[in-house]
């Protein structure tokens, strides 16, 4: 079923004011009327306020409940109470809670309940039945159409798994210390391997690649995608944990504490609001005459200067899009397309349209300057060691390598800056562990083995490491299926098998309804992958360097980055904004009182929340993810480049939300200096912004470009370097210790006929087949072994 928020092929996405993330041939005024149009237009397309929004691990413990039942399975709750009331007649009663808070009371209860009578490890055995439940499997292949009654077991288990798993996940300050000790038992269960068997997420990740290959499409993706997320971030830990952890970490490894909790500093920064068109000036009105400029050296350069000051606060809106005229001729397939299984169209870019005139009076009173910048600066040590290269080579005419100590020749102007770059001088953890995996290369005897500490993120990281490509591409076709800007196409992968009805609607009332709980689904199924992706990033990122780097890596070569600026190639604002859900059919709501009937009223009212949190999260949670895999890489930058994305992100920064606009901002930044003068001069206004609110790396260049920094860089070249490091770590740690070239050798006969060997339990079945056909069999050519030795 296409989704009817999507744009399909040659449609145009309207938001109110005639534009949209379409692109559409418009006939545009000609003159001034064409700059009066575009004003009005663009005027209509920023009435966001300020969003409101507090980000988290998660949304409400009600919310994130609710996400977890489709509307089509409401119709499950009765056939539940009915088997309940069947068979569990003398274990309590079912339906008497009366409000929200009675139920979810009464839930987290019982599953703690459930948990401490062992019940777990019984729905873990049947789960594993229903996945290696062949007939089910092959049955679904044979349908033509796959809906919710086909995966019921399936989804029975995944929702008392969720469940629990999100029950026992939240924490209370009331909680009993009963309660305490179960929720830490169970991380414990789930983080490691129990009974011989993998950890609980490695299971679920073999689930989505199993859905993705095909062999089973009547998987819940949604179900298992949700619990997949609520389990690594109940083991691993959220994001303020992650924090904390970062903390102990840089203390253990004796790197000075953090200048500032970054969780902290985004809570408290605002969103950037548009400044009234009063700001607008024509030069006119700020220049002198020319006539009394005449014969005056030094009036051009304080006008200069004065007008330079001005035009960062002078500029038209920066969240106003520029709209184009006509629509615009698309490059060469080979610079401007990448896909991801076989497709990913080439992304839409939007021409820049230049202010128009104003012609309104200086308002003095709101131009401002910013007070004080909220991040501390940082320096990287090779940011020093380049500095005193330049220095060097300029004044004295040699080098001293990495040496940054030995100022001896260097004027005193540079012995200051060296100074203030070293208070500022910031160590990351991923700078010690690359180190410490080079001394590990170079002197692997004297060093000795590396130990390597048990940490859940460990363990699922090694049970990852030989399938981890094919758990990336699974993640990323069912968000390229799930994003509203793709296309229905007849090859992708089918999404919607847990929310379509055994029977189809039949009447306009039961169309809507499927659409919005379609619409709902796709959101839901974008904010689990998005969230469990960034997860991972940072928790590998945290544990060593090159683990997240192997994880990025499969992302990008997987083609994360286009499929992320796919996703944002349309409205965003009407997608945050979006209202696909029906309160009155939101769990727990659904389940103290009779299903309304609905009407055509109560379903285009959706909720009256401001905005969709969920939307919201998942559009902060993939740019956070796109700036992880983009940072300090130019091959990847370019990338960025090349898909024309500054206009894309641009669009974003219509959103008044201040940590989205924070991480466009970042991703606007590091490819300002390859988009060229005419760019920069165009959009001070971002320039602006971006100093205001991103963190400064003190002789970061990122506002101009050189030629140096702006040349083409060999994208092969530096992702195979990355590549082969990434391969030297996990063959050092991980590869088994005989295939190493430093292992001892035996060579005593009977030593090594001497030694036990573990063989399979059955082996002594079929132990004398073996000998017949390894050993009584084979010819043995005496004459030739005596001639080799």
């Amino acid at each position: 079923m296409e989704d009817p928020a999507a744009p399909g092929a040659g449609s145009v996405s309207t938001n109110g004011n005639g534009n949209g993330g379409g692109k559409g041939k418009q006939t545009a005024p000609k003159g001034r009327e064409a700059f009066r149009s575009q004003r009005r237009e663009s005027e209509g397309s920023v009435d966001c306020p300020t969003l409101e929004f507090e980000y988290g691990d998660a949304d409400g413990h009600a919310a994130e409940l609710s996400e977890l039942y489709s509307y089509t399975e409401n119709l499950e709750f009765t056939t539940n109470r009915r088997c309940f009331e069947e068979d569990f007649k003398t274990q309590g009663t079912f339906g008497e809670c009366d409000s929200e808070v009675d139920v979810l009371h009464w839930s987290r209860y019982n599953c703690f309940l459930l948990y401490q009578m062992g019940t777990f490890s019984a729905f873990l055995e049947l789960l594993h039945m229903e996945i290696d439940n062949s007939q089910a499997c092959s049955s679904a292949l044979r349908k033509p159409a796959i809906s919710i009654a086909d995966s019921t077991e399936l989804r029975v288990l995944l929702s008392v798994m969720y469940l629990l798993v999100e029950n026992i996940r939240l924490e209370r300050e009331t909680d009993s210390c009963r309660w305490r000790t179960a929720r830490e038992t169970f991380r414990t269960e789930l983080s490691f391997s129990m009974h011989n068997e993998e950890p609980f997420a490695l299971l679920l990740f073999s689930m989505v690649t199993k859905f993705c290959s095909g062999l089973a499409p009547h998987f819940p993706i949604k179900k298992v995608l949700l619990l997949l997320w609520k389990v690594v971030m109940f083991t691993l830990g959220g994001f303020e944990h992650l924090q904390v952890l970062k903390v102990q970490k840089r203390a253990e490894l004796g790197l000075p504490p953090l200048a500032e909790d970054s969780i902290q500093v985004v809570k408290s920064m605002r969103a950037a609001s548009p400044p009234s068109y009063t700001l607008d000036l024509g030069e006119s009105q700020l220049a002198p005459p020319p006539s009394k400029l005449r014969g005056r050296r030094g009036s051009r350069r304080q006008l200069l200067t004065k007008q330079d000051s001005l035009d960062i606060y002078n500029e038209r809106d920066l969240f106003k899009t520029e709209e184009p005229a006509t629509e615009e001729e698309e490059e060469s397939a080979g610079d401007g397309e990448r896909t991801l299984d076989g497709e990913l169209d080439l992304l839409e870019q939007d021409p820049l349209v230049p202010p128009p005139p104003s012609q309104a009076p200086l308002s003095a009173e709101r131009v401002s300057f910013p007070k004080g910048l909220p991040w501390a600066p940082k320096v990287r040590q090779k940011d020093i060691e380049h500095f005193l290269e330049m220095s060097r080579n300029k004044f004295i005419g040699f080098t001293l390598g990495q040496d940054t100590d030995t100022l001896v020749g260097l004027p005193r102007p540079i012995h200051e800056s060296v100074k203030t770059l070293k208070q500022h001088k910031y160590i990351s953890i991923a700078d010690v562990q690359i180190k410490n995996e080079e001394d590990l290369e170079k002197c692997p005897m004297s060093l000795g083995e590396e130990v390597v500490p048990e940490t859940p993120c460990e363990i699922l990281y090694q049970g990852m490491l030989y399938s981890l490509p094919q758990y990336m591409i699974a993640l990323l076709k069912i968000l390229l299926a799930a994003a509203p800007t793709s296309k229905a196409k007849t090859d992708s992968i089918n999404i919607l098998a847990d929310v379509l009805p055994e029977e189809m609607p039949i009447t306009v009332l039961q169309s809507m309804k499927l659409g919005i709980d379609v619409n709902r689904h796709k959101e839901i199924i974008v904010k689990s992958i998005s969230a469990l992706l960034l997860l991972l990033l940072k928790h590998f990122k945290l544990n060593h360097i090159y683990q997240f780097e192997y994880v990025s890596q499969h992302l990008v070569f997987a083609n994360c980055i286009p499929l992320i600026l796919k996703f944002f190639n349309q409205n965003i604002l009407s997608y945050i904004t979006a209202k696909n859900s029906i309160s009155a059919l939101d769990y727990p709501c659904c389940t103290i009182q009779d299903l309304p009937e609905l009407t055509t009223e109560s379903l285009e009212a959706g909720d009256n929340n401001q905005f969709c949190w969920r939307n919201l999260f998942s559009c902060i949670n993939l740019l956070r993810l796109l700036n992880k895999l983009t940072k300090w890489k130019h091959s990847r930058t370019m990338m960025l480049v090349v898909f024309k994305s500054a206009p894309i992100l641009k669009r974003a920064l219509k959103v008044k939300q201040a940590m989205l606009q924070l991480y466009v901002l970042k991703l606007l930044k590091i490819q300002t200096k390859y988009l060229g003068r005419q760019w920069r001069k165009s959009n001070m206004k971002t320039m602006s912004a971006i100093y205001q609110k991103v963190r400064h790396r003190m002789n970061d260049d990122w506002a101009y470009g050189n030629d140096v920094d702006a040349r083409p860089w060999d994208f092969q070249a530096e992702e195979c370097t990355l590549r082969a490091n990434i391969e030297a770590f996990n063959s050092r740690r991980y590869d088994k210790p005989q295939d190493s070239e430093f292992s001892p050798v035996d060579n005593c006969l009977q030593s090594v006929l001497g030694q036990r060997l573990d063989l399979p339990e059955d082996f002594h079945y079929s132990y004398e087949l073996w000998l017949e056909r390894e050993v009584f069999s084979q010819p043995i050519c005496w004459e030739e072994l005596l001639q080799n030795h």
